[in-house]
Protein backbone atom coordinates (compact mmCIF):
# COMPACT_ATOMS: atom_id res chain seq x y z
CA UNK A 1 0.00 0.00 0.00
CA UNK A 2 1.40 3.41 -0.99
CA UNK A 3 2.29 5.88 1.74
CA UNK A 4 -0.02 8.60 0.41
CA UNK A 5 -2.94 6.15 0.38
CA UNK A 6 -2.28 5.38 4.03
CA UNK A 7 -1.84 9.05 4.94
CA UNK A 8 -5.05 10.16 3.24
CA UNK A 9 -6.89 7.11 4.57
CA UNK A 10 -5.82 7.76 8.15
CA UNK A 11 -6.78 11.42 7.86
CA UNK A 12 -10.13 10.64 6.21
CA UNK A 13 -11.10 8.01 8.78
CA UNK A 14 -10.01 10.28 11.63
CA UNK A 15 -12.16 13.16 10.35
CA UNK A 16 -15.09 10.78 9.80
CA UNK A 17 -14.93 9.32 13.31
CA UNK A 18 -14.55 12.74 14.95
CA UNK A 19 -17.43 14.19 12.90
CA UNK A 20 -19.82 11.44 14.06
CA UNK A 21 -18.98 12.25 17.69
CA UNK A 22 -16.41 9.58 18.57
CA UNK A 23 -14.00 10.87 21.25
CA UNK A 24 -10.61 11.72 19.78
CA UNK A 25 -8.64 8.93 21.53
CA UNK A 26 -11.05 6.28 20.20
CA UNK A 27 -11.10 7.97 16.79
CA UNK A 28 -7.29 7.77 16.61
CA UNK A 29 -7.28 4.08 17.54
CA UNK A 30 -10.18 3.20 15.23
CA UNK A 31 -8.54 4.97 12.26
CA UNK A 32 -5.32 3.01 12.87
CA UNK A 33 -6.83 -0.48 13.09
CA UNK A 34 -7.71 -1.08 9.37
CA UNK A 35 -4.15 -0.23 8.29
CA UNK A 36 -2.68 -2.26 11.14
CA UNK A 37 -4.66 -5.27 9.92
CA UNK A 38 -3.24 -4.80 6.42
CA UNK A 39 0.31 -5.49 7.67
CA UNK A 40 -0.40 -7.99 10.45
CA UNK A 41 -2.79 -10.82 11.22
CA UNK A 42 -5.70 -10.20 13.58
CA UNK A 43 -4.01 -11.90 16.54
CA UNK A 44 -0.72 -10.06 15.95
CA UNK A 45 -2.55 -6.75 15.48
CA UNK A 46 -4.28 -7.20 18.83
CA UNK A 47 -0.96 -7.84 20.54
CA UNK A 48 0.61 -4.82 18.82
CA UNK A 49 -2.32 -2.62 19.86
CA UNK A 50 -2.07 -3.86 23.46
CA UNK A 51 1.68 -3.23 23.56
CA UNK A 52 1.35 0.26 22.08
CA UNK A 53 -1.66 1.26 24.18
CA UNK A 54 -0.17 0.02 27.44
CA UNK A 55 3.56 0.15 26.78
CA UNK A 56 3.63 3.92 26.36
CA UNK A 57 3.24 4.32 30.14
CA UNK A 58 6.45 2.39 30.76
CA UNK A 59 8.17 5.63 29.77
CA UNK A 60 9.46 7.05 33.06
CA UNK A 61 9.18 10.68 31.94
CA UNK A 62 5.40 10.35 31.53
CA UNK A 63 4.95 9.94 35.28
CA UNK A 64 5.54 13.70 35.48
CA UNK A 65 2.23 14.37 33.70
CA UNK A 66 -0.23 13.16 36.41
CA UNK A 67 2.00 14.66 39.11
CA UNK A 68 1.94 18.15 37.54
CA UNK A 69 -1.82 17.85 37.00
CA UNK A 70 -2.35 16.86 40.65
CA UNK A 71 -0.10 19.72 41.78
CA UNK A 72 -2.28 22.24 39.95
CA UNK A 73 -5.47 20.73 41.31
CA UNK A 74 -4.17 20.86 44.90
CA UNK A 75 -3.28 24.55 44.59
CA UNK A 76 -6.59 25.34 42.92
CA UNK A 77 -8.65 23.58 45.61
CA UNK A 78 -6.75 25.08 48.52
CA UNK A 79 -6.64 28.79 49.38
CA UNK A 80 -3.17 29.22 47.84
CA UNK A 81 -4.44 29.91 44.31
CA UNK A 82 -7.24 32.36 45.25
CA UNK A 83 -5.04 34.14 47.80
CA UNK A 84 -2.36 34.57 45.15
CA UNK A 85 -4.85 36.65 43.16
CA UNK A 86 -5.85 38.71 46.22
CA UNK A 87 -2.19 39.44 46.90
CA UNK A 88 -1.48 40.53 43.33
CA UNK A 89 -4.63 42.65 43.30
CA UNK A 90 -4.60 44.39 46.67
CA UNK A 91 -0.85 44.95 46.87
CA UNK A 92 -0.65 46.74 43.49
CA UNK A 93 -1.76 50.35 44.31
CA UNK A 94 -2.45 51.52 40.74
CA UNK A 95 -5.50 52.06 38.59
CA UNK A 96 -6.48 48.73 37.04
CA UNK A 97 -4.85 46.71 39.81
CA UNK A 98 -7.42 43.90 39.53
CA UNK A 99 -6.54 43.40 35.84
CA UNK A 100 -2.80 43.60 36.49
CA UNK A 101 -3.24 41.32 39.49
CA UNK A 102 -5.04 38.77 37.34
CA UNK A 103 -2.12 38.67 34.90
CA UNK A 104 0.39 38.40 37.74
CA UNK A 105 -1.60 35.66 39.46
CA UNK A 106 -1.95 33.71 36.20
CA UNK A 107 1.81 34.01 35.62
CA UNK A 108 2.54 32.89 39.19
CA UNK A 109 0.12 30.00 38.90
CA UNK A 110 1.69 29.07 35.56
CA UNK A 111 5.04 28.69 37.33
CA UNK A 112 3.67 25.72 39.29
CA UNK A 113 0.93 24.36 37.01
CA UNK A 114 1.24 23.38 33.36
CA UNK A 115 -2.45 23.37 32.45
CA UNK A 116 -4.07 26.38 30.79
CA UNK A 117 -7.60 25.31 31.69
CA UNK A 118 -6.78 24.74 35.38
CA UNK A 119 -5.11 28.16 35.48
CA UNK A 120 -8.15 29.89 33.97
CA UNK A 121 -10.53 28.09 36.33
CA UNK A 122 -8.50 28.74 39.48
CA UNK A 123 -7.70 32.42 38.99
CA UNK A 124 -10.77 33.22 36.88
CA UNK A 125 -13.14 31.70 39.41
CA UNK A 126 -12.01 34.28 41.98
CA UNK A 127 -11.02 37.23 39.80
CA UNK A 128 -13.88 37.41 37.29
CA UNK A 129 -16.76 37.99 39.77
CA UNK A 130 -14.58 40.49 41.66
CA UNK A 131 -13.63 42.45 38.54
CA UNK A 132 -17.25 42.65 37.40
CA UNK A 133 -18.33 43.78 40.88
CA UNK A 134 -15.66 46.50 40.89
CA UNK A 135 -16.92 47.85 37.57
CA UNK A 136 -14.40 46.55 35.04
CA UNK A 137 -15.67 46.12 31.49
CA UNK A 138 -17.01 42.65 30.64
CA UNK A 139 -14.77 42.27 27.63
CA UNK A 140 -11.62 43.39 29.42
CA UNK A 141 -12.36 41.17 32.43
CA UNK A 142 -13.07 38.04 30.42
CA UNK A 143 -10.32 38.67 27.86
CA UNK A 144 -7.55 39.23 30.38
CA UNK A 145 -8.46 36.04 32.29
CA UNK A 146 -8.93 33.82 29.24
CA UNK A 147 -5.59 35.02 27.84
CA UNK A 148 -3.94 34.93 31.26
CA UNK A 149 -4.66 31.22 31.50
CA UNK A 150 -2.44 30.63 28.47
CA UNK A 151 0.58 31.73 30.51
CA UNK A 152 0.43 28.32 32.20
CA UNK A 153 1.16 26.75 28.79
CA UNK A 154 4.34 28.75 28.15
CA UNK A 155 5.81 29.41 31.59
CA UNK A 156 7.42 26.18 32.87
CA UNK A 157 6.39 23.62 33.87
CA UNK A 158 4.22 23.23 30.76
CA UNK A 159 2.31 20.09 29.82
CA UNK A 160 2.45 21.05 26.13
CA UNK A 161 6.25 21.46 26.27
CA UNK A 162 6.43 18.17 28.16
CA UNK A 163 4.39 16.35 25.49
CA UNK A 164 6.37 18.08 22.73
CA UNK A 165 9.61 16.84 24.27
CA UNK A 166 8.27 13.29 24.48
CA UNK A 167 7.11 13.24 20.83
CA UNK A 168 10.26 14.88 19.42
CA UNK A 169 12.73 13.30 21.86
CA UNK A 170 14.08 16.67 23.03
CA UNK A 171 15.40 17.62 26.48
CA UNK A 172 12.48 18.52 28.77
CA UNK A 173 14.77 20.70 30.88
CA UNK A 174 15.97 22.70 27.86
CA UNK A 175 12.39 23.12 26.64
CA UNK A 176 11.23 24.35 30.03
CA UNK A 177 14.02 26.92 30.36
CA UNK A 178 13.54 28.04 26.73
CA UNK A 179 10.01 29.13 27.65
CA UNK A 180 11.07 31.44 30.50
CA UNK A 181 12.08 34.59 28.58
CA UNK A 182 9.21 34.35 26.03
CA UNK A 183 6.87 33.90 29.00
CA UNK A 184 8.18 37.05 30.69
CA UNK A 185 7.84 38.99 27.42
CA UNK A 186 4.26 37.77 27.02
CA UNK A 187 3.38 38.87 30.57
CA UNK A 188 4.82 42.30 29.73
CA UNK A 189 2.75 42.47 26.54
CA UNK A 190 -0.43 41.64 28.46
CA UNK A 191 0.29 44.37 31.03
CA UNK A 192 0.85 46.90 28.23
CA UNK A 193 -2.45 45.86 26.59
CA UNK A 194 -4.35 46.49 29.84
CA UNK A 195 -2.71 49.90 30.21
CA UNK A 196 -3.58 50.88 26.63
CA UNK A 197 -7.12 49.50 27.04
CA UNK A 198 -7.62 51.64 30.15
CA UNK A 199 -6.34 54.70 28.27
CA UNK A 200 -8.54 54.15 25.19
CA UNK A 201 -11.64 53.02 27.11
CA UNK A 202 -11.44 54.57 30.59
CA UNK A 203 -14.99 53.45 31.37
CA UNK A 204 -13.78 49.81 31.39
CA UNK A 205 -11.27 50.45 34.20
CA UNK A 206 -12.51 52.04 37.45
CA UNK A 207 -10.50 54.91 38.89
CA UNK A 208 -10.12 53.10 42.21
CA UNK A 209 -10.55 49.49 43.28
CA UNK A 210 -12.56 49.59 46.49
CA UNK A 211 -11.48 46.30 47.96
CA UNK A 212 -10.10 45.26 51.33
CA UNK A 213 -6.34 44.63 51.21
CA UNK A 214 -5.29 41.10 52.05
CA UNK A 215 -3.45 40.75 55.39
CA UNK A 216 0.26 40.17 54.94
CA UNK A 217 0.16 36.88 56.80
CA UNK A 218 -2.51 35.55 54.45
CA UNK A 219 -0.64 36.94 51.45
CA UNK A 220 2.60 35.23 52.41
CA UNK A 221 0.74 31.94 52.89
CA UNK A 222 -0.04 32.09 49.16
CA UNK A 223 3.07 33.71 47.70
CA UNK A 224 5.76 31.78 49.58
CA UNK A 225 4.40 28.30 48.67
CA UNK A 226 4.20 29.26 44.98
CA UNK A 227 7.78 30.63 45.04
CA UNK A 228 9.00 27.57 46.93
CA UNK A 229 7.29 25.08 44.59
CA UNK A 230 8.49 26.99 41.52
CA UNK A 231 12.08 26.93 42.82
CA UNK A 232 11.91 23.21 43.54
CA UNK A 233 10.85 22.53 39.95
CA UNK A 234 13.18 24.93 38.18
CA UNK A 235 16.34 24.60 40.27
CA UNK A 236 16.19 20.80 40.57
CA UNK A 237 15.69 20.31 36.82
CA UNK A 238 18.11 22.94 35.55
CA UNK A 239 20.94 22.04 37.93
CA UNK A 240 20.58 18.34 37.14
CA UNK A 241 19.73 17.42 40.73
CA UNK A 242 16.51 15.75 39.61
CA UNK A 243 14.82 14.61 36.42
CA UNK A 244 11.51 16.30 35.45
CA UNK A 245 9.66 13.29 36.88
CA UNK A 246 11.54 13.42 40.17
CA UNK A 247 11.05 17.19 40.37
CA UNK A 248 7.32 16.72 39.75
CA UNK A 249 7.14 14.11 42.53
CA UNK A 250 9.04 16.21 45.07
CA UNK A 251 7.08 19.37 44.28
CA UNK A 252 3.80 17.45 44.41
CA UNK A 253 4.56 16.14 47.92
CA UNK A 254 5.64 19.63 49.01
CA UNK A 255 2.46 21.12 47.57
CA UNK A 256 0.33 18.54 49.37
CA UNK A 257 1.95 19.37 52.70
CA UNK A 258 1.59 23.15 52.21
CA UNK A 259 -1.97 22.86 50.87
CA UNK A 260 -3.03 21.11 54.09
CA UNK A 261 -0.98 23.25 56.49
CA UNK A 262 -1.13 26.82 55.14
CA UNK A 263 -3.65 26.44 52.31
CA UNK A 264 -6.57 25.21 54.39
CA UNK A 265 -7.16 22.18 52.16
CA UNK A 266 -9.71 19.78 53.60
CA UNK A 267 -10.05 16.06 53.05
CA UNK A 268 -12.97 16.43 50.64
CA UNK A 269 -10.92 18.96 48.62
CA UNK A 270 -8.02 16.51 48.50
CA UNK A 271 -10.30 13.72 47.28
CA UNK A 272 -11.74 16.13 44.71
CA UNK A 273 -8.21 16.88 43.46
CA UNK A 274 -7.48 13.15 43.18
CA UNK A 275 -10.73 12.56 41.26
CA UNK A 276 -10.10 15.51 38.92
CA UNK A 277 -6.57 14.27 38.24
CA UNK A 278 -7.85 10.76 37.49
CA UNK A 279 -10.48 12.16 35.11
CA UNK A 280 -7.89 14.28 33.32
CA UNK A 281 -5.41 11.43 33.09
CA UNK A 282 -8.11 9.02 31.93
CA UNK A 283 -8.54 11.18 28.85
CA UNK A 284 -4.86 12.10 28.42
CA UNK A 285 -3.77 8.50 28.95
CA UNK A 286 -6.08 7.18 26.26
CA UNK A 287 -5.14 10.04 23.96
CA UNK A 288 -1.41 9.47 24.36
CA UNK A 289 -1.70 5.70 23.95
CA UNK A 290 -3.92 5.99 20.87
CA UNK A 291 -1.59 8.65 19.47
CA UNK A 292 1.35 6.26 19.77
CA UNK A 293 -0.61 3.57 17.88
CA UNK A 294 -1.56 6.12 15.21
CA UNK A 295 2.09 7.19 14.96
CA UNK A 296 3.26 3.58 14.70
CA UNK A 297 1.10 3.01 11.61
CA UNK A 298 2.28 6.28 10.03
CA UNK A 299 5.92 5.47 10.73
CA UNK A 300 5.59 1.91 9.38
CA UNK A 301 4.39 3.28 6.04
CA UNK A 302 6.97 6.11 6.22
CA UNK A 303 4.32 8.82 5.93
CA UNK A 304 6.31 11.49 7.88
CA UNK A 305 9.52 10.71 6.00
CA UNK A 306 7.88 10.80 2.57
CA UNK A 307 6.02 13.99 3.47
CA UNK A 308 9.32 15.60 4.47
CA UNK A 309 11.03 14.44 1.27
CA UNK A 310 8.29 16.01 -0.89
CA UNK A 311 8.65 19.37 0.85
CA UNK A 312 12.43 19.17 0.64
CA UNK A 313 12.24 18.42 -3.10
CA UNK A 314 10.13 21.54 -3.60
CA UNK A 315 13.12 23.58 -2.35
CA UNK A 316 10.94 26.07 -0.52
CA UNK A 317 12.50 28.72 1.67
CA UNK A 318 12.83 27.43 5.27
CA UNK A 319 10.87 30.45 6.52
CA UNK A 320 8.10 29.79 3.99
CA UNK A 321 7.88 26.22 5.30
CA UNK A 322 7.75 27.59 8.84
CA UNK A 323 5.01 30.07 7.89
CA UNK A 324 2.96 27.27 6.30
CA UNK A 325 3.30 25.14 9.44
CA UNK A 326 2.31 28.02 11.75
CA UNK A 327 -0.74 28.91 9.62
CA UNK A 328 -1.67 25.22 9.52
CA UNK A 329 -1.61 25.01 13.32
CA UNK A 330 -3.51 28.27 13.81
CA UNK A 331 -6.30 27.03 11.53
CA UNK A 332 -6.30 23.53 13.03
CA UNK A 333 -6.39 25.06 16.49
CA UNK A 334 -9.81 26.49 15.72
CA UNK A 335 -11.18 22.94 15.71
CA UNK A 336 -8.91 20.77 17.90
CA UNK A 337 -7.51 21.24 21.39
CA UNK A 338 -3.70 21.38 21.83
CA UNK A 339 -3.00 17.93 23.28
CA UNK A 340 -4.88 16.19 20.46
CA UNK A 341 -3.05 18.26 17.85
CA UNK A 342 0.27 17.33 19.43
CA UNK A 343 -0.20 13.59 19.06
CA UNK A 344 -2.03 13.68 15.72
CA UNK A 345 0.17 16.07 13.75
CA UNK A 346 3.51 16.59 15.45
CA UNK A 347 5.08 13.24 14.42
CA UNK A 348 4.63 14.34 10.80
CA UNK A 349 5.54 18.00 11.23
CA UNK A 350 8.67 18.00 13.37
CA UNK A 351 10.85 16.07 10.85
CA UNK A 352 9.91 18.74 8.31
CA UNK A 353 11.02 21.45 10.74
CA UNK A 354 14.31 19.65 11.40
CA UNK A 355 14.90 19.16 7.66
CA UNK A 356 14.41 22.92 7.16
CA UNK A 357 17.33 23.55 9.50
CA UNK A 358 15.45 24.94 12.51
CA UNK A 359 16.40 24.18 16.10
CA UNK A 360 13.79 21.85 17.63
CA UNK A 361 14.08 23.45 21.08
CA UNK A 362 13.33 26.84 19.52
CA UNK A 363 10.47 25.36 17.50
CA UNK A 364 9.09 23.85 20.70
CA UNK A 365 8.47 27.38 22.00
CA UNK A 366 7.04 28.47 18.62
CA UNK A 367 4.75 25.44 18.71
CA UNK A 368 3.64 26.20 22.27
CA UNK A 369 2.74 29.80 21.35
CA UNK A 370 0.57 28.49 18.49
CA UNK A 371 -1.10 26.19 21.02
CA UNK A 372 -1.84 29.26 23.16
CA UNK A 373 -3.56 30.74 20.13
CA UNK A 374 -5.52 27.49 19.77
CA UNK A 375 -7.15 27.81 23.21
CA UNK A 376 -8.24 31.39 22.41
CA UNK A 377 -9.61 30.95 18.87
CA UNK A 378 -13.24 29.92 18.23
CA UNK A 379 -15.12 27.72 17.65
CA UNK A 380 -13.19 25.30 19.92
CA UNK A 381 -11.17 27.70 22.10
CA UNK A 382 -11.26 25.97 25.48
CA UNK A 383 -10.36 29.02 27.56
CA UNK A 384 -13.15 31.04 25.94
CA UNK A 385 -15.80 28.63 27.21
CA UNK A 386 -14.13 28.14 30.60
CA UNK A 387 -14.28 31.89 31.34
CA UNK A 388 -17.75 32.37 29.86
CA UNK A 389 -19.06 29.51 32.02
CA UNK A 390 -17.87 31.34 35.15
CA UNK A 391 -20.27 34.26 34.50
CA UNK A 392 -22.77 32.80 32.08
CA UNK A 393 -25.57 35.22 33.01
CA UNK A 394 -23.46 38.36 32.64
CA UNK A 395 -20.98 37.62 29.84
CA UNK A 396 -21.64 36.18 26.37
CA UNK A 397 -19.14 34.14 24.38
CA UNK A 398 -18.92 37.07 21.93
CA UNK A 399 -17.77 39.31 24.81
CA UNK A 400 -15.00 36.83 25.64
CA UNK A 401 -13.90 36.49 22.01
CA UNK A 402 -13.74 40.26 21.45
CA UNK A 403 -11.96 40.71 24.78
CA UNK A 404 -9.29 38.20 23.69
CA UNK A 405 -8.50 39.86 20.36
CA UNK A 406 -5.78 42.26 21.65
CA UNK A 407 -4.14 39.39 23.54
CA UNK A 408 -4.25 37.19 20.43
CA UNK A 409 -2.47 40.08 18.68
CA UNK A 410 0.21 40.00 21.40
CA UNK A 411 0.75 36.27 20.81
CA UNK A 412 1.16 36.91 17.08
CA UNK A 413 3.69 39.70 17.77
CA UNK A 414 5.59 37.33 20.08
CA UNK A 415 5.65 34.73 17.29
CA UNK A 416 7.15 37.33 14.96
CA UNK A 417 9.79 38.29 17.52
CA UNK A 418 10.68 34.64 18.06
CA UNK A 419 11.21 34.13 14.32
CA UNK A 420 13.31 37.30 13.96
CA UNK A 421 15.31 36.78 17.16
CA UNK A 422 15.63 33.03 17.93
CA UNK A 423 17.93 33.78 20.87
CA UNK A 424 14.87 34.90 22.84
CA UNK A 425 14.31 31.18 23.41
CA UNK A 426 17.80 29.76 22.84
CA UNK A 427 19.99 32.11 24.89
CA UNK A 428 18.98 30.85 28.33
CA UNK A 429 19.37 27.11 27.50
CA UNK A 430 22.76 27.87 25.90
CA UNK A 431 24.21 29.46 29.04
CA UNK A 432 22.75 26.69 31.24
CA UNK A 433 24.56 23.92 29.33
Amino acid sequence: MEWYTVGLGLLGLLILFISIGLPIPFALAAASVPFLLSIQSLSTSLITAELKLWGVWVDYILLAVPLFVLLGELIGRSSIGPNLYWFMHSKVPVRGSAAYGSIGACAGFGAVCGSSMVGSLTIGGVALPEMLKLGYGKRLSSGVLAAGGTLSVLIPPSLILLFYGIVTDQSIGDLFIAGVIPGIILVSFFIIIVAIWGWLRPSDVPERDNTNPIPWGLALSAVLPVIFIGLIITVSIYTGIATPTEAAGISCVATMIMAFTVGGLRWDGFLGAIRATMQTMGYLGLLLSAGVLFGFVMTYYRVPQQFTEIFSAMELSPYLVLAIIIVFYVILGMFLEPVSMTFITLPTMYPLVAASGFDLIWFGVIYTITMELAVLTPPVGLNLYVIQALARKEITIIDVIIGCLPFIGALIVLLGLMVMIPDIALWLPSIMD
